[in-house]
């Protein structure tokens, strides 16, 4: 006969086991988090690569303006120019791109310029033409979804013998490690189907699996938007906001294209995430194409050089670029001048360092995107919102760029010495100015060594050209007039609430947000 005491204790058995289970999960879940969060980098991320004497970097503006009817005006030049490097290439294409599809969300499809076509369209044809060129072309995974899909221009590449590298994105650091802990314990080994899912798509038709959403969830990205090609002799690079994306080819945006060195330095960098990606594919690849050894050489001899002349140029990657954009700040003086221009601010450091140097007499001036619109949806407003307001309380001046639908979607910092906005001066040919510009919006994801990000520091005076063009960009945005209308006063968009403030600074430190 069982006695009452033995009987009731099964229960509490059982219960201190499911607590011993709880707990062991709890911890491991804990402490893969916190791996994934801190974990060693690969190669390659968060490298500045040394300063380059350059000649002829030239700035290419994707552009949107109103005239006084309310009628949209385009201007656009980036992916023109990608078109038009590509189709003189003869030996090497390296293309990096982060958006690499037709998904539209649920926006309207008319007026967009179909990118991916084009982009995809003008690689397999200069493969044809030339077969023996060694074409890459590098890509985020959220271009198929994490596996759900097989997009035809992505087949397309792969059967016109085109290289096709999707980015390994789990040997990054966790920008999500709240999930990315649970993640890494065991689901990112649930396999995926192509044959399609039973959940909706988000980003466009059909439907996909939910290991797609359990893989999304990460918010991992390889966030470049890099092209490097052979040009006669020598080599030509490009770095821009622009993805190759049909629904944000309405988008505002900038790039630089540049040659020599630096181009070398850029195609160095993206060899690191080819290598990493491809993982057991390299032997069937063949590896880097003979031209890459005499790249290195190069590339050494380079660097051996004095290149202390102006102007000069530097490839700067993930957490460099963060520290790049803070040097520059907390090096301006009373007078100087700080122009930003970005899809997205709202990395702590650089804040409290922009509202530092206004406080000091540094002029700043914020454009920034109101966060509305995603491809046909509504946006909250963060984390813009309350980082404008939270700017314009310590006497930053900040501005909206006017948007219907479309995004101001450059990632653009501006400094020039000793100046004010508009003035054109006797010593502007002496005064230093420096422009940074890339893939990398000024958040924590994309300048903590999270997100997979390309940008250039371009360091001359007020007259280089490419700088005065971007000068008088940001000029031609930041003044608005109802002939063209670019821009809209902080007060033109309702305020945040306090509510808004604290859910920015949770998504910002936690990881959970899309920012």
């Amino acid at each position: 006969m069982v006695s009452p005491a033995s009987t009731s204790a099964r229960p509490r058995r059982k219960g201190r086991l499911l607590l011993v289970i709880v707990v062991l999960v709890l911890v491991a879940w804990a402490g893969m988090g916190y791996w994934q969060r801190h974990k060693p980098l690969p190669d390659g991320v968060g490298v500045a690569w040394p300063v380059r004497h350059v000649s002829d970097a030239q700035l290419l503006i994707d552009g949107t303006w109103y005239d006084a009817q309310g009628q949209q005006h385009r201007q656009q030049a980036i992916f023109d120019e990608q078109l038009a490097m590509i189709r003189q290439a003869r030996k090497l294409i390296v293309l990096d791109m982060f958006l690499f599809n037709d998904f539209a969300g649920s926006v309207d499809k008319q007026g967009m310029r179909s990118l991916s076509s084009e982009l995809s369209d003008a690689l397999i044809e200069q493969k044809r033409q030339h077969p023996d060129m060694v074409v890459r072309v590098i890509t985020d995974p959220i271009n198929t979804l994490y596996g759900a899909l097989r997009p035809d221009h992505l087949e397309r590449l792969r059967q016109a013998d085109i290289e096709l590298i999707i980015t390994e994105l789990d040997v990054l650091r966790a920008s999500n490690p709240l999930w990315s802990g649970l993640w890494h314990l065991g689901l990112s080994q649930l396999g995926n189907s192509q044959e399609g899912g039973w959940l909706p798509n988000p980003l466009g038709p059909g439907r996909i699996t939910l290991r797609s959403y359990l893989a999304m969830a990460n918010f991992r990205a390889n966030h470049r938007k890099t092209l490097v090609v052979d040009q006669g002799e020598s080599w030509a690079g490009l770095v821009s906001s622009a993805n190759a994306h049909d629904a944000s080819s309405r988008h505002s945006n900038v790039a630089l294209r540049f040659q020599g060195p630096a181009a070398l330095d850029l195609l160095a960098s993206e060899r690191a995430v080819a290598d990493w990606s491809q993982r057991d594919e390299v032997a069937l690849s063949g590896g880097w194409p003979a031209s890459s050894a005499a790249i290195n050489r190069y590339q050494v001899d380079s660097e051996t050089r004095q290149e202390a002349a102006q102007p000069s140029l530097r490839i700067l990657t993930e957490a460099a670029i963060r520290d790049a954009l803070l040097s520059r700040i907390e090096r301006a003086d009373a007078g100087d001048q700080l122009d930003i221009a970005v899809f997205y601010l709202a990395h702590r450091d650089l804040i409290e360092a922009l509202k530092s140097a206004s406080g000091r007499g540094v002029v700043v001036r914020v454009l920034l995107d109101p966060n509305l619109h995603a491809f046909g949806m509504q946006k909250n407003g963060l984390p813009n919102h309350p980082v404008a307001n939270e700017l314009a309380g310590s006497g930053v001046d900040v501005r909206w760029c006017l948007t219907q639908g479309e995004q101001c979607h450059s990632k653009l910092m501006l400094y020039r010495q000793g100046t004010k906005a508009g003035d054109v001066t006797q010593g502007a040919s002496s005064a230093q100015a420096v422009m940074i510009l890339g893939s990398a919006n000024f958040t924590r994801r994309n300048l903590d060594n999270l997100n997979l990000e390309t940008s250039v520091e371009l360091v001359g005076n007020q007259l280089t050209p490419a700088i005065d063009q971007a000068s008088e960009l940001f000029e031609r945005r930041w003044f608005s007039s109802d002939e063209r209308r670019t821009s809209l006063p902080l007060s033109a968009i309702e305020q945040d609430s306090a509510w808004a403030r604290w859910r920015y600074r949770l998504m910002e430190a936690t990881g959970l947000s899309t920012f």
